[in-house]
């Protein structure tokens, strides 16, 4: 028999992933009490369809050819990768898709949850259709915030919603390669995940409208072409997908633009996510998309919604990660979540009124200029900040300086190692505005530009940090010394 239940909270987050997690564990922690409501698993689609599972599905290949890349260790290597280990291991990063532990945490945060789904009803009022068949009229004391994430993005290519084609969720949770994936789209998702499958065996095409990674400089995207065509992958790029018809067989075949084609076992679509705020009950509060367009919801830097019913007086309504149309990473997601929560603690408390400082607490600033991103393929990818481009649009005098990664780090790390670097820097106040690293396991030198972007280091004290040899982190005096330092 269904039963309707009538709660109150503090806060009332709708969407258990990383983000609404991260919002509840700081309201919580400011004295006040949280529900999350969620109908899929806590922890949301990094921890399971995402960040976890890609990148266990990319790390092994990556160590393999790092191997191979070094004389006595090459020579050592012997077998190509075990898929079915792969995949094992790849289970484990993911839990095998159970989230207790992850219920455990939010239970010992002093968080409540609700598994079902919610949607807004009124100002501070949230419905709950319940997993366990109940239902839950849920008022909040102080804030309902939005943290429902995104969704991929399908584009309108004739034929594809007739045929059963995979998204990301479908291609990390894989139990088995596929001989043949297409995959489209050149963004971070499509070319982490062809790179990964063409490690694993699968013969792999990549077709993209623009060119691989095009958010990225081209010198820098270039090398991660290479290397996905090393691996055998089939590059089409600045080039569309008119149609896909499956065949008797259950293939699928994709006719490009120019007349050529395609024939796949599986199709992987990635070409982008979008806010995934349908069935939020929005238009109950005055917030709907334009004729013909998606909704985006406006947010400040602590994550209140612009528009909403009497968010301009009395604040309530909050948008945090994916769902809050900002920058689409978990770490930055969780970074504005944490200011999230924290605000609308403050705010409770009246140690918070009006809008909050920059790069207080309460305000997620770095969204702005500071945005830290890794493309986790083989070679890596790696930037933070605002290229030449963007600071001049900015009104920003600014200048660029480049260079192949060439140090004692980099030819020790392995053989023909070869890499791409460039630092983006202010003319006026001589500080670095943005650096972009590419080259096999970049990655770990993206936290120190971050740092100096958001301290906002001055070049001239930034010299002063020396590089430990015989570190690829050399390229930094390297760079500097290009600079005229």
């Amino acid at each position: 028999m269904t039963e309707q239940f009538e709660r109150e909270f503090d806060v009332i987050v709708i969407g258990a992933g990383a983000v609404g997690e991260n919002v509840a564990d700081r309201a919580v922690r400011g004295g006040l009490t949280a529900v999350l409501i969620e109908a899929e698993l806590v922890g949301g689609e990094c921890s399971y369809w995402a960040c976890m599972p890609s990148k266990a599905l990319l790390r092994p290949g990556t160590a393999l050819h790092g191997a191979q890349t070094v004389p006595g260790a090459e020579e050592a290597v012997t077998r190509t990768l075990d898929a079915a280990a792969v995949l094992k291991r790849r289970d484990y990063f993911t839990s095998n898709w159970q989230d207790d532990s992850q219920v455990t945490w939010v239970e010992e945060a002093g968080i409540e949850l609700i598994r079902g789904h919610g949607w807004i009803t009124d100002r501070r009022m949230v419905e709950v259709a319940g997993l366990d068949g109940n239902s839950y009229v849920l008022t909040a004391r102080h804030a309902v915030v939005v943290a429902t994430g995104s969704a991929p993005t399908v584009p309108p290519v004739e034929g594809l919603s007739d045929v059963d084609y995979w998204t990301t969720r479908e291609a990390t949770s894989v139990r088995d390669i596929p001989g043949r994936l297409a995959v489209l789209g050149g963004g971070v998702a499509g070319t982490e995940l062809a790179q990964a499958f063409a490690r694993l065996g699968a013969s792999v095409t990549l077709v993209a409208r623009g060119r691989l990674l095009g958010a990225f400089p081209e010198e820098a995207a270039a090398l991660v072409a290479s290397g996905l065509r090393a691996d055998g992958v089939d590059l089409h790029l600045q080039t569309g997908t008119n149609s896909v018809r499956e065949n008797d067989d259950n293939s699928l075949t994709l006719e490009l633009e120019g007349g050529a084609t395609v024939t796949a076992d599986r199709v992987l679509v990635a070409t982008g996510r979008h806010p995934a705020l349908e069935g939020l009950g929005l238009e109950s509060i005055g917030l709907a998309a334009a004729e013909g367009k998606e909704l985006r919801l406006s947010t400040d830097p602590t994550g209140l919604v612009a528009g909403a019913a009497g968010n301009d007086v009395d604040p309530w309504l909050y948008a945090a990660g994916d769902a809050a149309g900002t920058a689409m990473l978990t770490h930055q997601g969780k970074y504005g979540a944490r200011a999230t929560g924290d605000a609308i603690a403050a705010r409770a408390k009246g140690d918070l009124r009006g809008e909050a400082a920059r790069w207080s607490r309460y305000a997620r600033t770095a969204d702005d200029h500071a945005v830290p991103n890794v493309v986790f393929t083989d070679p890596e990818l790696a930037n933070v900040g605002r290229t030449v481009r963007q600071a001049e649009r900015d009104g920003v005098r600014a200048s660029s300086v480049e260079l192949p990664i060439q140090v004692a780090g980099s030819s020790l790390h392995a053989e023909r190692y070869e890499g791409w670097a460039q630092l983006v820097v202010d003319e006026d106040r001589r500080v670095l505005l943005g650096a972009t690293f590419a080259g096999p396991d970049v990655a770990e030198l993206l936290h120190a530009a971050t740092i100096a972007v958001v301290g906002e280091v001055p070049l001239d004290r930034l010299w002063h940090a020396v590089p430990a040899y015989p570190t690829i982190s050399e390229v930094w005096l390297k760079l500097l010394e290009e600079y005229g330092l």
